[in-house]
This record gives structure tokens, C-alpha cells and sequence, in this order.
């Protein structure tokens, strides 16, 4: 074979159980020699088998791709559920606190005033009688 037969050579890959390398080549006449004939059309039927083949390869790892995404949207929803419910129990939990908290100041300053009132009820009957001696001698007291 020359350099010049090496440049005219074509390599046919038919895919099966075993790969068969199908060799054709040109002739200084470029008339085809084929080595293999009677594989000609049994590679046609083999290429078709191999391509359904594939396809249903192909088909079924785009299934399991769909099904893993499916399944991965479903943990990442329940996910984002779990966490939300957390934040909704603490929000609810740290209202309560604050609400209860404010119920208790509110009680503690309602005592602090009675307390108020009633020390200055206390403090105004004592100097009850004072007071109202001091009006009376500003009242009757003339000045001239």
C-alpha cells in the first residue's frame, strides 16, 4: 500500500457485540473494493438496534434525572416547612414572653401607684388640721 492508497482509505465503525472494522479502498481506478460484502446490510440493522439502544439509555437517564430532581424539590420544600415553622415557634414564643412580661410590668406599676396614693393620702391627713388652720388665719387676718 502506498502513501498515496493511505489518503484514499476509509474506516467504517459498525457498532455490535464485536466491533467489525469494514475497510474500503480506492483503487488507483476509483473503483470501491469491498473486503466484507455481506455485512453490508446486517450493519444497517445493527446500526438501527444500537440507536434504539441508546435511545432508551438516554430515555432512561432522563427518567431518573426527572425522578431526582422531583425528589430533590420534595426534600428542599420540607426543608424550607421545618425552618419556617422554627422561625413561626420562636416569633411566637418571644411575643408571648414580651406580652407576658408586659402583663407583669403592668401589674407592678398599678402597685407601685396604689402605694403612691396611698402614701400621699397618708401624708396630706396629717398636716390636714395645719393646712386648713393656715387658710383660715389668711382669710381673717386683715392687713392694713
Amino acid at each position: 500500500m502506498k502513501l498515496s492508497d493511505i489518503s484514499n482509505l476509509n474506516l467504517q465503525l459498525i457498532p455490535s457485540t464485536e466491533t467489525v472494522v469494514h475497510l474500503q479502498t480506492k483503487s488507483a481506478n476509483n473503483s470501491a473494493q469491498v473486503m466484507d460484502p455481506v455485512r453490508g446490510h446486517g450493519g444497517i440493522h445493527m446500526l438501527l438496534a444500537a440507536e434504539q439502544e441508546a435511545q432508551q439509555i438516554v430515555s432512561s437517564a432522563r427518567n431518573l434525572k426527572t425522578g431526582r430532581l422531583k425528589q430533590a424539590k420534595d426534600e428542599a420544600e420540607r426543608d424550607a416547612a421545618a425552618y419556617r415553622a422554627s422561625l413561626e415557634e420562636d416569633y411566637q414564643r418571644k411575643v408571648s414572653e414580651s406580652t407576658g412580661s408586659s402583663g407583669w410590668n403592668v401589674k407592678r406599676l398599678e402597685k407601685e401607684t396604689e402605694t403612691k396614693i396611698q402614701n400621699l393620702k397618708n401624708a396630706s391627713s396629717a398636716i390636714h388640721a395645719d393646712v386648713i388652720n393656715m387658710l383660715l388665719k389668711h382669710v381673717t387676718t386683715v392687713q392694713t
